[in-house]
């Protein structure tokens, strides 16, 4: 699961080093437009649904952060 939201990341953003940054939405790496974007790709990849109540900061600021949204939206 942690490679293909990798590979996503790296398509959307390939210039950002996704697996030490910590602060993707509090540090302004990622904008509104990207997490449009990022947002339609992972309901669609892993057959989840982001509701708009999962559109926190914390749940995008890492990739360990969108891992556990992802298991947790797959679990329900």
């Amino acid at each position: 699961m942690k490679e293909k939201l990798m590979e996503i990341l790296q398509e959307l953003r390939p210039e950002v080093d996704f697996e030490s940054e910590k602060e993707l939405i509090d540090g302004g790496v990622l904008d509104s437009f990207d997490i449009v974007t990022l947002v339609a790709q992972l309901n669609e990849e892993f057959d989840i649904e982001i509701n708009v109540e999962d559109l926190m900061p914390e749940n995008f600021n890492s990739v360990e952060a969108m891992l556990e949204l992802i298991e947790k939206l797959q679990e329900e």
